[in-house]
């Protein structure tokens, strides 16, 4: 794949140089072209020193071949409006721009553009460790009906197989974090202690589901 990334701060560099280690196609595009330091001495992609949202710019990056445009300059406006351009005037069918307002960030997932709210993702990592409880959201898809959310239990679900658990509470089990990785369930994958359950839901049932994995099961088996 040849990918189009615009920015090339701590964010842009290291996709970059990941994805050309995955071995992909890279162009970073920025503005200054000291930036382009940070890729390091074995990047060996190109660079393309301009405006990111700017045509011209974007064509010598490559952009008309591009499977794929990620805009993580530091200003929102920026990032979306190259976003814009590689969507609407490219056809680039991935595109995903990083975005400091989160309200901002929900506008635009709404219009159909992928974002990352930057603080929204931040402040949510920090609230998950000091009150790890509830249903914390991690994504929503555009039309705001399905969310994929990190899930706290109570205890008494521990033990339980963790596909039983989907189907008593009316969720989709997604993937578990044990130990700091993340595990596909299998049907008789069993609950552990400190496992951190990612399910999907209907947002609008989002309160339900916490009030039922909030106590303990009804039933056990």
């Amino acid at each position: 794949m040849h990918i189009v990334i615009m920015g090339c701060g701590r964010v842009g560099s290291a996709l970059a140089t990941q994805l050309e280690e995955g071995g992909h196609s890279v162009a970073v595009v920025d503005r200054h072209a000291s930036s382009f330091r940070r890729l390091g001495p074995h990047y060996s992609g190109q660079t393309v020193t301009g405006v990111g949202f700017d045509r011209d710019t974007l064509r010598e990056a490559g952009i008309e071949r591009a499977h794929a445009f990620a805009a993580v300059s530091s200003g929102d406006n920026s990032n979306i409006l190259a976003a814009r351009v590689a969507r609407e005037t490219f056809g680039v069918d991935r595109v995903v721009a990083r975005i400091y307002d989160p309200k901002r960030a929900e506008i635009y997932e709404r219009l159909g553009i992928p974002t990352v709210a930057t603080v929204a993702w931040s402040t949510g990592q920090m609230l998950r460790r000091l009150l790890p409880e509830g249903a914390s959201e991690e994504w929503r898809d555009p039309s705001g009906s399905v969310a994929l959310a990190q899930v706290t239990l109570h205890s008494g679900w521990i033990g339980h197989r963790i596909s039983w658990i989907g189907e008593e509470t009316g969720t989709r089990i997604a993937f578990v974090s044990r130990y700091g990785e993340g595990i596909l369930p299998e049907p008789d994958t069993v609950l552990q202690e400190g496992d951190l359950l990612h399910v999907v839901m209907l947002a609008n049932e989002k309160e339900a589901v916490e009030t039922v994995m909030s106590q303990p099961p009804k039933e056990s088996i």
